[in-house]
């Protein structure tokens, strides 16, 4: 009854944390393609294929539903396999959606016309990949109406992440943030669009300022597959056990691992 999650890299750990939380007696299998790390500089033909790759692994390790945690292969990847990759019998969901449900105030699978909401001005915080995808803004433009949507390119943060950096992702997200606040002084909320982002969440509150309501996807997320799985328990799989699978080197992801999560974690290779 196995549960896949696909990311890049180490960033999808932190959905990983949220969903384990919620759902102690699911086991998780999860897939890091830390070799191939950041997605976020890569084109869009590229992020496919490594995508459906992993994907493909995950399958195989007995999972139906697999969550694409990471924001680039959701925007540049998911519609297209939803459309002609993916088995019937399998699912491929994304991370956009939960997020966008709860910025605009939906229930999950509200089909309404979309609407005018309470925040009018979002700053969108993503990789390079997925702030040119405007996927974010497309999914968005489905749920509500009269929302000025400014994204910003963080580009460098995910690697600083991945190397243990933590000094040099702050000063980027720092960055980062005052190029949008040039761009949009006031916003509303401003959305965490990558999944390695919860883990420098506490710098970016503190740049954006106590006024600004920040939307971080791991806990939503979470909710979101609980509910899902209620509706849809043949969607767990037959995979029985927990894993965690990388195509990096496993000694060294699983000491990243470790220390983000602050627990062991112990990675073999994909």
């Amino acid at each position: 009854m196995a549960v896949g999650i696909f990311d890049s890299g180490l960033g999808g750990l932190t959905v990983l944390d949220a969903v384990t939380r919620a759902m102690p007696d699911v086991p998780f299998v999860y897939y890091g393609d830390n070799i191939n790390t950041p997605y976020g500089v890569r084109d869009p033909e590229d992020i496919y294929d490594l995508t459906t790759k992993g994907v493909q692994r995950l399958f195989d390790a007995g999972c139906n539903l697999v969550i694409l945690a990471c924001n680039t292969a959701s925007a540049a990847a998911l519609r297209r396999m939803q459309e002609g990759w993916v088995p019937r019998d399998k699912r491929v969901l994304g991370v956009f959606v939960p997020l966008i449900e709860s910025l605009t105030e939906r229930q999950w699978g509200d089909n309404s016309p979309p609407r005018e909401v309470k925040v009018k001005h979002v700053a969108l915080f993503a990789t390079p990949a997925t702030v040119r995808s405007r996927a974010f803004q497309r999914e968005l433009a489905f749920r509500a109406i009269g929302v000025d949507v400014e994204a910003q390119s963080c580009g460098g943060v995910v690697d600083a992440i991945e190397e243990g950096d933590m000094i040099l992702a702050e000063a980027l997200v720092r960055s980062h943030v005052d190029a949008l606040l040039r761009k949009m002084p006031d916003p509303d909320a401003a959305v965490l669009g990558c999944t390695h982002y919860p883990l420098v969440e506490d710098v970016f509150r503190d740049a954006l300022g106590k006024d600004v309501d920040v939307y971080s996807q791991p806990n939503l997320v979470a909710a979101s597959l609980a509910d899902y799985l209620e509706r849809h328990p043949e969607m767990k799989g037959e995979g029985s056990e927990s894993l965690f699978l990388t195509t990096g080197d496993p000694l060294k992801v699983s000491n990243q691992a470790t220390r983000f999560l602050r627990r062991k974690i112990g990675f073999v290779p994909a």
